[in-house]
């Protein structure tokens, strides 16, 4: 299910070059020397991941929560149903209710704190600008904390987004230092097979939580063995 995570940040990239593409190319980044330029993207992503990370910890947290009172089967079944459910609505239907269309008031102080960082050239702000872009509404990221959460513990949910959000960086990175270097025609192929691999996920999730006994991929149900007890002879 880690392998998946990967997966999920290498195709969704062409989401994050749409949806963050605008604030990564704002970077005040060096022109002049390439490896300050590289250092400096090499900050934004690890703010990225960072905050990831958080995020992971958090869900894998109260994943864990749910683990303990033995539902993390029917938790890992619940969530590929909300995945395909999501994937299937048109986002149309979900009107205000689109969480990448959210507009509360600490997502307005995040975008405007992050607008005022991009105008300093400190050598905090690439990791600073990159930390709160991991904040940001972003349906990709709900989906990857979707397969944080069936992990059912901090570690595994911290780990699935961290390796979610490595699998974005080299096409953003391609595009951060190429600028707009992949056709539009391209982004928009790539963007429609996002569905089609956030439904295949969202199947294995539920075959996951089925414990039909298949090794890594459908594990049974955890036997608990009660040890004999053994006399001894004096």
């Amino acid at each position: 299910m880690l392998f998946s995570a990967l997966i999920f940040g290498l195709l969704g990239s062409f989401h994050c070059i749409g949806m963050c593409g605008p604030i990564a190319f704002l970077l005040p980044l060096d022109r002049e020397n390439k490896f300050r330029k590289f250092l400096q993207i090499f900050l934004y992503h690890s703010g990225r991941l960072f905050s990831y990370g958080i995020i992971g910890l958090v869900f894998g947290v109260a994943g864990r929560s749910l683990s303990l009172f033995g539902l993390q089967q029917q938790l890992s079944i619940i969530i590929g149903i909300i995945m395909l459910f999501l994937v299937f609505l048109p986002k149309k239907k979900l009107g205000r209710f689109n969480p990448e269309n959210a507009n509360f008031k600490v997502v307005k102080d995040l975008k405007n704190y992050l607008g005022k960082e991009l105008r300093k050239k400190n050598p905090d702000t690439y990791f600073t600008v990159g930390f709160l872009n991991g904040f940001l509404p972003c349906g990709l990221v709900y989906m990857a904390v979707f397969g944080a959460v069936a992990g059912g513990s901090a570690i595994y949910g911290s780990l699935y987004m961290v390796i979610f959000g490595i699998g974005t960086i080299p096409l953003m990175t391609i595009a951060i230092w190429l600028s707009n270097v992949i056709s539009v025609k391209n982004r928009i192929y790539i963007r429609k097979l996002i569905p089609v691999f956030i439904a295949i996920i969202a199947v294995l999730f539920i075959i996951r939580g089925m414990g039909l006994g298949i090794p890594y991929l459908s594990p049974g149900e955890p036997i608990m063995k009660i040890g004999a007890v053994m006399e001894c002879q004096p």
